[in-house]
C-alpha cells in the first residue's frame, strides 16, 4: 500500500510539472517537438 501511494504521488508530480496535463497542452507540446525535429532533420541547402 505504501509503495502504491509513492507511485501515485510520483505520477501526480510528473503531470503537474509537465505542460501536457491538458489535451490542448499535449497538442501544443507535440506541435513544438515536431517543429523542432523538422528544423533539425531538414538538410541545409548548399549554395553553389
Amino acid at each position: 500500500m505504501r509503495s502504491f501511494i509513492r507511485y501515485a504521488l510520483f505520477v501526480i508530480a510528473i503531470f503537474q510539472l509537465s505542460a501536457c496535463n491538458t489535451v490542448a497542452g499535449m497538442g501544443d507540446d507535440i506541435k513544438k517537438s515536431a517543429d523542432w525535429t523538422k528544423e533539425k532533420i531538414t538538410p541545409v541547402e548548399i549554395k553553389k
